[in-house]
């Protein structure tokens, strides 16, 4: 309210009150259309109405807000997408598509919480995962999901889209002071078919599917593009909320409706796995019917207390699970098979076929996986072969059909030497590798687009092409040459120019100085991921110590067992490993996240309620620049349950395990005894 009275100064009251009265009518009934599917006036008159704002506030531009329905697109691109750390872990889902997983599941979730389940049960959206942040009910941040900790920073995209209401609605329920929510975006089928015709009309090349258009239209540097582009969003979770949390998923539904957002209308209680089959069924069958694409169902606990007890592992929550559909299949020709080299030196089969239609999408290859594979389904070159995309996403040659009378080739095998390098091939198991990790010409394009990717140093414009293509021209024949790379020397190479040349030695120079997580990551070591390498840096806080770590301290670090750390200490003593990481680091400075100190290391911290003093993002960044580690379920590990207000069940198991529970006073008193400085 306190806007309009500082506009009122400059501008004739019943002008204010005209612009206000615009605004709330177009938000009304944009929620009316997006959210509850009954539209109350024609598509003109809105129309009509959105100029008719749009023409005051040109005229009198001190009207403007940032939240006005005019205020979507933003008028300048970026030049990259800013990396963001999302409020909570977007974690993936635990998934199959036999009966017999969705049993064991059920049975999961009735051991652990006495047989006291109800679900809640959705269709699982295929399109791009966001975060939505709104604080005091405006948005004010969006986010790809990323790496499930960072993803990139797309709020001006996500500003574009209508469904999106950059002003949360208080009409039927109060606005939490702090909303972060779980999106998808999506682009619907009769959408997609109109955008792809109009590209190629423009001779421009067309989407694969649904869910790459979303995913390609919302990473789009200039708004304007995505604006152009009809994408939806539907949101389903809320991540994180400072205020009253709905009790279930049910409730959290309605509250998100209320609030002004657009969620499935495909959604109801189920008690048991006989419910949930139904709803699948009932699904499968509307599948080519709906108009956005689904790829199966999400079968939540509807219990949000009993969601906090069960917790999460470091991939995906206990208390959620995704029922996929069978994959679609289709019946083609294998034309031939090719031997293709793979990042870490392992040699694949891969099949090129006849191209045929996938639900969709058109499929000319398939990972035929190793040697063994291929033997056993006897798939030779010129067989008539069945195809599937497991997942809707992932080609794969499931077996051959037979044709009588028609003469096979003989058996396809594996080379003795690698296609690219011409090192002898050696076997480990079903696999067949290439041992020349650093000079072998196809693993090393790998390696230069992994250490250039995004969970890794992040180089901007160094994707899979590009990799190749040094290594293709030579540029490039020893990793360590990435770093000195000039714009003279990438002008001599066809594609680049004076400003993609300069971006790019740019973007190689910013990236020498990086996360320790992150250059551990780069390196390609065997079972290291992005998770494992954030446990490593928060473990040893220095490569050096890393580097050195044998393998009976590595298992000292969370998730790493016997297995793995055998891995990781053979990588790093190969001197072909250990020359290469030398002449990285002449380069590139890693460094573990910057601390205000260490008074809490070691220590683990649970929170569960909310806090006045500080917000939850900004409590968990105080601990976790001390040296603690927060985690987001209570065992016999944690150290301290921090209670807010209105706590969840995490505090009823803390006080069963004898965990300490500090209420929000007594953590400020706590930290202050640590000589942590809260400001």
């Amino acid at each position: 309210m306190g806007i309009f009275m500082v506009m009122a100064d400059s501008q004739p009251a019943d002008l204010v009150t005209r612009v206000r009265k615009l605004r709330e009518t177009l938000r009304h009934h944009s929620y009316l259309y997006h959210v509850r599917d009954r539209p109350e006036i024609s598509d003109e008159y809105y129309d009509r109405l959105f100029n008719e704002l749009r023409a005051l506030e040109e005229s009198y531009p001190d009207l403007i807000t940032p939240d006005s329905p005019t205020q979507r697109i933003g008028d300048k691109p970026l030049d990259r997408f800013e990396t963001i750390e999302h409020t909570e872990l977007m974690l993936s889902l635990d998934s199959a598509g036999d009966i017999s997983a969705l049993e064991r599941f059920d049975e999961r979730m009735r051991k652990a919480l006495d047989d006291k389940v109800s679900y809640f049960v959705e269709p699982k959206l295929d399109g791009a995962s966001i975060e939505l942040v709104y604080e005091n009910g405006y948005l004010v941040r969006a986010s790809t999901r990323g790496d499930g900790q960072r993803g990139e920073g797309v709020t001006q995209n996500i500003r574009t889209v209508e469904s999106v209401p950059l002003t949360l609605r208080n009409d039927d329920r109060n606005v939490p002071s702090f909303l972060a929510l779980r999106a998808e975006v999506v682009m619907r089928v009769r959408e997609f078919e109109t955008l792809n015709a109009h590209l190629l009309e423009r001779g421009s090349s067309p989407f694969a599917n649904p869910r790459n258009a979303a995913a390609g239209s919302l990473r789009q540097l200039d708004p304007q593009v995505t604006a152009s582009r009809p994408l939806d969003v539907y949101v389903y979770d809320i991540l994180s909320i400072e205020g009253e949390r709905p009790d279930t998923q049910r409730d959290t539904l309605e509250a998100l409706k209320d609030w002004g957002f657009r969620v499935s209308t495909w959604c109801r209680p189920a008690q048991n796995v006989e419910d949930i089959l139904a709803f699948h069924s009932e699904m499968k069958a509307h599948r080519d019917d709906l108009d956005f694409e689904i790829d199966g169902i999400v079968i939540k606990l509807d219990d949000i207390a009993g969601r906090d007890e069960l917790g999460e592992t470091s991939h995906h929550p206990r208390w959620a699970f995704a029922f996929k559909f069978p994959p679609r299949k289709e019946v083609t020709r294998l034309l031939s098979i090719f031997p293709s080299v793979g990042r870490t030196g392992v040699v694949t089969p891969i099949a090129f076929m006849r191209p045929v239609d996938l639900g969709g999408v058109t499929v000319s290859r398939a990972n035929l996986h190793n040697r063994e594979e291929v033997a056993r389904k006897d798939i030779r070159e010129g067989d008539l072969v069945r195809v599937q995309r497991a997942g809707d996403v992932i080609p794969q040659v499931i077996e051959r059909i037979e044709e009588e009378g028609r003469e096979r080739v003989d058996p396809w095998i594996m080379p003795v030497t690698c296609p690219s390098c011409e090192t002898e091939l050696v076997e480990r198991g079903p696999y067949t590798v290439c041992p020349n990790l650093f000079d072998c010409p196809a693993q090393l394009a790998g390696r230069i687009q992994h250490l250039a990717s995004r969970q890794a140093l992040g180089i901007e414009g160094l994707g899979d092409e590009t990799a190749r293509l040094f290594v293709r021209e030579g540029v490039i024949d020893h990793l360590p040459q990435l770093f000195e790379l000039g714009v003279d020397e990438l002008l001599t190479i066809e594609g680049f120019a004076e400003k993609s040349a300069n971006n790019l030695v740019q973007a190689i120079a910013a990236a020498r100085k990086t996360e320790l997580a992150r250059f551990i990551f780069g390196l390609g070591i065997p079972e290291v991921g992005i998770a494992v390498a954030r446990e490593l840096e928060a473990h040893f806080q220095s490569f050096e110590n890393f580097r050195l770590a044998n393998s009976e301290t590595l298992q000292e670090v969370d998730g790493i067992g016997p297995t793995m750390a055998e891995q990781i200490t053979q990588f790093l003593a190969r001197s072909e490993v250990s020359t290469v990481v030398d002449e990285l680091r002449r380069f590139i400075e890693p460094v573990p996240p910057q601390r205000a100190g260490n008074a809490l290391t070691g220590l683990r911290f649970v929170f569960t309620g909310g806090l006045q003093s500080f917000s939850r993002r900004d409590a968990k960044e105080l601990l976790e620049g001390q040296g603690a580690k927060i985690i987001t379920s209570v065992s016999k590990n944690t150290d301290y349950v921090v209670a807010g207000e209105n706590p969840g069940s995490k505090l009823d198991k803390a006080e069963v395990l004898g965990i300490e529970v500090l209420d929000e006073e007594e953590l400020i008193a706590f930290l202050k005894t640590q000589g942590v400085e809260i400001l």
